[in-house]
């Protein structure tokens, strides 16, 4: 799935802007300037139309694109649940290492989650409109598992919880409480500036080696099961950590990995198999494209 929607992150800002472009050209030259270089001014109508001029057709397509899915679905009569898109929403976000990891994605393209989450739709529906056409075989699963066994292996991962504030003062008063039996979920949603997880008592699951700051990871490593840690510092604050569980790393099994590695080559296929599809639907359907209307 990453594939699919990091070309649609990519293009997402630029469609918004060319669609408003659209409807705002009548009113550009009474909006101020954009920018301005000394005494001269840079107006948006001159920004829309530089826009449209490099990236007009890749916008274009992408619509066009939206479209033919959005219109062989509803030939197929596909729909997609709420639990599959919180599902894969869920698989998305842990692939970016968790919770932090997906809103620094987030910030840093300048999407928000509701556009990923229309992605995420769309997605799903083109998996279940070329579902049909790939059919994997018990031997290519298996050979593409041995192919790719250490990506199934399971690495060494800690479940934990923590409690972020500030400064190191909060920080010690917080671990303090916990010295005394004080409840430390309880005390997650009362103190945590972490708005990701403080409510769920600053639960953040399972997480591998890479996937959080060096500083918190070599805390949360360190520590044994059911142990708190004193404040940890980290660009984001202090952090008081709980490690809840410890799963040791452990060679991969075909029985057990056989779901994931027919899932790893499902999506393998279906780029392949994407491109081809959407090239074929592109010649059945009528397209005109006129970028000078």
């Amino acid at each position: 799935m990453m594939g699919f929607l990091t070309k649609k992150i990519g293009l997402g800002i630029l469609v918004l802007i060319l669609a408003a472009a659209g409807t705002a050209a009548f009113f550009l030259s009474k909006e101020p300037a954009v920018a301005s270089v000394g005494s001269e001014s840079i107006k948006k109508e001159e920004l829309y139309s530089l826009l449209v001029k490099q990236y007009g057709d890749e916008a274009l397509d992408a619509l066009v694109t939206d479209k033919i899915i959005e219109m062989e679905a509803k030939k197929e009569k596909i729909t997609i649940s709420d639990k599959e898109k919180e599902e894969e929403l869920k698989n998305l976000k842990e692939s970016y290492g968790g919770e932090e990891g997906f809103k620094a994605a987030l910030e840093q393209s300048g999407v928000t989650e509701a556009g990923i989450a229309e992605d995420i739709e769309k997605y799903l529906k083109t998996e279940k409109l070329l579902e049909p056409q790939i059919d994997l075989k018990e031997e290519e699963i298996k050979a593409y598992f041995d192919e790719n066994k250490d990506q199934f292996a399971q690495q060494e991962q800690v479940k934990a919880s923590h409690i972020l504030v500030e400064d190191e003062a909060a920080a010690k008063e917080i671990k303090s409480k916990l010295d005394k039996g004080e409840d430390f979920a309880e005390l997650a949603k009362e103190y945590s500036t972490d708005a990701s997880n403080a409510e769920s008592g600053g639960e953040l699951g399972y997480f591998g080696k890479g996937e959080m700051e060096a500083a918190f990871e070599e805390a949360a490593f360190a520590m044994k099961a059911n142990e708190i840690s004193g404040p940890v510092k980290t660009d984001y604050g202090y952090h008081i950590i709980k490690v809840e569980d410890k799963k040791e790393a452990k060679e991969a099994v075909y029985e057990d990995s056989k779901e994931a590695a027919k899932k790893a080559l499902f999506d393998e296929r279906m780029q392949t198999e994407y491109y081809n599809w959407l090239e074929e639907k592109k010649e059945e359907y009528k397209i005109e494209k006129n970028m000078n209307a």
